[in-house]
């Protein structure tokens, strides 16, 4: 899962959250110069992590995407379903919703930012300005999350090819998320 789900799955727990949204930049034990509580996030991101890549709806929608980015269908498939998690309406009952969530959740992030790893720093401006949690919801917001994977991978020379398999297979993956979801809901429950 992306952004939009490990912010949404942190359950406005503010360390939750922060550690939660700063753990793909936290190395081995360096969780451990943390806030208990932030460490908490860390982990939690991890253990989402871990269950999300081993479900097999998961293992099915990379299998939609892996003919055009390969290794990387993860990733991808990670941000296709933070898409349909904007767009649950069993998780953000309107946009209004949705969007309050993405300032609160820019708001618990500053408040907490003097723990930022240094590669998260520099990200947050953008994705806040960008509003990156919020325009999830749209095709253009995943077309552009999209081309960032493909700018910072090695092996990738362009998302386009990807983009149109997820377009062409936009209901198919969605089914997909509708079984994987609440399972990792459930999952993040039990483990908190």
């Amino acid at each position: 899962m992306n952004y939009l789900a490990h912010a949404y799955l942190s359950f406005n727990q503010p360390e939750l959250v922060v550690g939660n949204m700063i753990s793909d930049f936290i190395k081995g034990k360096k969780q451990y110069d943390y806030p208990l509580p932030i460490q908490n996030g860390i982990r939690l991101h991890r253990a989402i992590d871990t269950f999300t890549d081993n479900h097999e709806a998961v293992r099915q929608a990379k299998l939609y995407l892996k003919p055009a980015v390969g290794l990387y269908s993860g990733a991808f498939v990670d941000i296709v379903f933070d898409h349909y998690l904007a767009l649950d309406t069993n998780c953000f009952e309107s946009t209004d919703i949705l969007a309050s969530f993405a300032e609160h959740t820019y708001n618990t992030l500053e408040y907490h930012q003097e723990w930022f790893p240094e590669n998260f720093k520099k990200m947050f401006p953008y994705m806040k300005q960008n509003n990156w949690l919020y325009n999830y919801q749209f095709a253009w917001g995943i077309e552009k999350s999209f081309a960032n994977i493909a700018r910072r991978a090695s092996f990738l020379s362009s998302s386009t090819e990807c983009f149109n398999l997820w377009e062409n297979n936009k209901e198919s993956i969605r089914q997909l998320y509708k079984i994987f979801f609440p399972d990792l809901k459930r999952f993040v429950l039990d483990y908190s």
